[in-house]
């Protein structure tokens, strides 16, 4: 048979995954920035822990999970998204014993769900979130919601919308969750089966469903600021007046709703209108939850994060157009059997003092190592035949120039030092 990869996989060949690379620098770059630390975890935890974060009413639980039991007979999950296990650990480390608030975490890696293949979205895609536990503050908010348009500018799209709501708090949800009852009970009859599981654990999901989006009842659902306290309502006021302050423009949307069941108060989504994204234009988003840790069995610790997946922010790269940038210092092109000892030393010499640099193994002709030296876009080309090994001495070929000068052996790095800097 012929052996290929699982439906809703890929292979990251080299080309993309020096575009990953990238992506992944200026990730790590603007964490730095933000003062937010890295944190690993497993890759697939026990089953409740997801059915308990995440919602047993979300289409993660319900739908997309990679679930399956272990020798034990344990049930066990592919992570299907970031926050729950960061949530997990942050409980069983104890790390809400750490002094200084709020702690800010990011983690990038597979994630895996089971839906339909699509551009920028696979079975296992690659997620980047962040986590900020320990603080309500509407500074915080907005902290992160400025990281998270940063993140999207860095990579130089254009037409970046910042698009927020509120859920409110408790009390808020609560009168809104009677309210969406009301609304939606003369017409579930004309509504698909998930919308009507949906209505008595949390109606509030019904508006995220994407078969009725247009049935006129989605149209005329009762909205969340209409149900807020007066505390939400401050809250919010503060979010959307720090970040009139900053300069950051926003819009609010009162349909939007984030499709997992801990979020509270603010919740947003990062968007681009930029054709370089086609139909995928919402990059990611997240929001406030202040209940997640200590449903997890730690203490009371608010928190607020959000999440893009990486296929898009990739997309979003476009293709590499720094081929030049990403090629070798130094190509070694050995010409005779006696020259290929030499080569070989040299080339471990060039490494050792930081040089991107490959030797020609296949005993090839000049003409054809020149065309490698093309491919690799090497800066200098290194040119070795039996009497260069003989008097002591290399030619090296500066790629760009087109000009070539005989250097002898102690003097390569200097010589090479010397070129790179100009």
């Amino acid at each position: 048979m012929a052996y290929t990869a699982p439906r809703g996989t890929v292979d990251l060949l080299t080309e993309e995954t020096a575009k990953w690379q990238k992506l992944e620098q200026i990730l790590r770059t603007i964490s730095d920035l933000y003062n937010v630390k890295e944190i690993r975890t497993p890759i697939f935890e026990y089953t409740e822990l997801f059915n308990r974060s995440v919602g047993d009413t979300s289409d993660i639980v319900t739908k997309e999970m990679y679930t399956f039991e272990d020798k034990k007979g344990r049930s066990i999950t592919l992570r299907p998204e970031g926050t729950a296990g960061v949530a997990r650990a942050f409980v069983e480390n104890k790390m809400f014993s750490i002094a200084d608030k709020p702690v800010k975490l990011y983690y990038m890696g597979p994630m895996f769900r089971y839906e339909r293949p699509q551009k920028g979205r696979q079975r296992q895609f690659h997620q980047f979130g962040v986590e900020m536990l320990g603080v309500e503050n509407p500074a915080l908010d907005v902290e992160a919601m400025c990281m998270a348009v940063t993140i999207v500018k860095a990579l130089g799209l254009k037409n970046v919308r910042l698009v927020i709501n509120t859920l409110g708090d408790a009390k808020s949800r609560e009168m809104h969750k009677q309210a969406l009852k009301e609304h939606f009970k003369p017409y579930l009859s004309e509504l698909c089966y998930d919308c009507n599981q949906r209505f008595e654990k949390n109606p509030l999901r019904i508006l995220d469903c994407k078969v009725d989006k247009e049935h006129e009842a989605m149209k005329t659902a009762p909205k969340t600021l209409d149900y807020l306290t007066d505390e939400s309502k401050a809250y919010f006021e503060e979010v959307c007046a720090l970040l009139d302050d900053l300069e950051v423009e926003y819009e609010v949307d009162p349909n939007l709703v984030r499709g997992l069941d801990y979020y509270c108060h603010v919740v947003f989504e990062v968007i681009s209108d930029d054709p370089v994204l086609g139909a995928q234009a919402t990059l990611g988003g997240g929001g406030r939850y202040n209940s997640l840790i200590e449903e997890l069995g730690g203490p009371v610790t608010p928190g607020i994060g959000f999440a893009f997946g990486m296929e898009r922010l990739t997309i979003a790269l476009g293709a590499s157009d720094d081929k030049e940038e990403d090629g070798l210092d130094v190509y070694i092109m050995p010409l005779g059997e006696k020259a290929i000892s030499l080569s070989a030393q040299i080339l471990a010499m060039l490494r050792a003092n930081g040089f991107k640099a490959d030797m020609d193994y296949l005993k090839r002709g000049m003409k054809a190592q020149f065309k490698t030296v093309d491919r690799m876009h090497a800066k200098f080309a290194m040119i070795i035949g039996e009497d260069e090994v003989a008097k002591e001495v290399v030619n090296i070929k500066d790629t760009s120039a087109r000009s070539q000068e005989t250097v002898k052996l102690e003097e390569i790095i200097t010589y090479l030092e010397s070129k790179m800097e100009g």
